[in-house]
């Protein structure tokens, strides 16, 4: 049977209990408090790597819009030129685009890129038209659809025919892969 607990023996278990509960918090809620510290810090570094995260990306949509304007505005996809026939091909759109703006040529020389510059090769054009129609070639020339930059340019009035010019140009032909950082190379 079980008899009544007396006034005394209900505060002295009372004590008793409040010591224990005391004991406990002293040597083992330490650890307790402390793994729900290591919890919280792990919190803090996940978001911290997220908004480093964030920051890095940031920059990527201007960076998207800014190369797609490039691409619609010099008509250019970097993705389908080819290392092999890069000089080529640029060479047959300069002269589709000089042929449709009334320039002819005459000799044409193609020549291997200096590497410690970058480049593709170099084209050197010789040809003849009304002004007019080699302003307006030379205008185009940046929409061919290939990295091309005009190295040098000389313009001569042709003689016996007026309104007409004699036109001598070098044009570079970039090469991307050159352009690009190791980070960026293809992996294969």
């Amino acid at each position: 049977m079980s008899r009544q607990l007396t006034a005394k023996e209900k505060r002295t278990i009372r004590f008793a209990a409040a010591g224990v509960a005391l004991y406990l918090v002293l040597f083992y809620g330490s650890a307790l408090f402390s793994s729900f510290g290591a919890g919280h810090g792990a919190y803090d570094e996940a978001v911290r790597e997220a908004r480093d995260l964030r920051n890095v990306l940031k920059p990527y949509p201007s960076r998207i819009e800014t190369v797609s304007n490039m691409m619609a505005r010099f008509q250019m996809d970097p993705a389908s030129l080819k290392r092999a026939s890069l000089v080529a091909d640029a060479n047959a759109a300069i002269q589709k685009t000089a042929g449709s703006c009334g320039v002819t040529f005459g000799p044409i020389r193609e020549t291997p890129g200096r590497s410690s510059a970058k480049e593709a090769g170099s084209i050197q054009f010789d040809g003849s038209g009304q002004i007019p129609g080699v302003m307006a070639f030379l205008h185009q020339l940046d929409s061919v659809g290939y990295p091309v930059v005009v190295d040098s340019i000389q313009l001569n009035p042709e003689q016996g025919r007026p309104g007409g010019l004699h036109v001598n140009f070098t044009v570079v032909v970039f090469d991307f892969d050159a352009w690009k950082t190791k980070e960026e190379q293809p992996h294969a």
